[in-house]
């Protein structure tokens, strides 16, 4: 363990990645951060019920309150799917956030992985699936994918969800409205 953190310190070409999850896959997000985390990274874990701006009734004002308080200086999300992550509002935020583009903030590549109970099949959010379309990457800016086998992998997928902010702009359609509470998980 001590050699992978040592190895996070020093490779300087890894990005900053914001991790998006349901906090009842926590044991798995923090297995995957364990197993791959020398790739890249990792900056807060995700908005809570005691965030300040979490009674606005503003949508603009919850993003651009996400951007500043935890994607700020990450260039790529990582979505780690379970079985009740596409029901929880607070992911849905996080992923309107990190497609946002503007002034202060530039938008999040975003690369989603199912967890590994789920079998390599999760139910999408809502927003995720505006910005996929199977079986096309180029149609896609969100890149869903198995969940992954090295470390190797991991880097490249991330790079490629990094580079996607910039040749696949055009195809973000952030245009769904904010989850204003949890769906029912069935």
């Amino acid at each position: 363990m001590a050699e992978a953190a040592a190895a996070r310190k020093v490779d300087s070409t890894r990005h900053k990645c914001f991790v998006s999850y349901h906090a009842d896959d926590m044991a798995a997000v923090e297995d995957f951060i364990e197993t791959f985390g020398s790739e890249f990274l990792a900056r807060s874990v995700g908005v809570t019920i005691e965030d300040d701006f979490i009674d606005s009734d503003s949508d603009e004002y919850i993003k651009r309150r996400i951007r500043e308080e935890y994607l700020t200086d990450s260039t790529v999300t990582i979505l780690l799917l379970g079985q009740c992550t596409w029901a929880r509002k607070f992911v849905d935020w996080e992923i309107s956030s990190s497609l946002r583009n503007d002034t202060s903030n530039k938008r999040n590549g975003l690369l989603v992985y199912p967890l590994p109970s789920m079998n390599n099949k999760a139910r999408l959010p809502g927003r995720v699936r505006d910005n996929w379309r199977e079986g096309d990457t180029d149609a896609s800016y969100v890149r869903y994918l198995s969940y992954p086998t090295s470390s190797s992998v991991v880097r490249s997928n991330i790079e490629a969800a990094f580079n996607d902010r910039l040749d696949k702009s055009d195809l973000v359609d952030n245009s769904r409205e904010l989850k204003k509470s949890n769906s029912a998980c069935t």
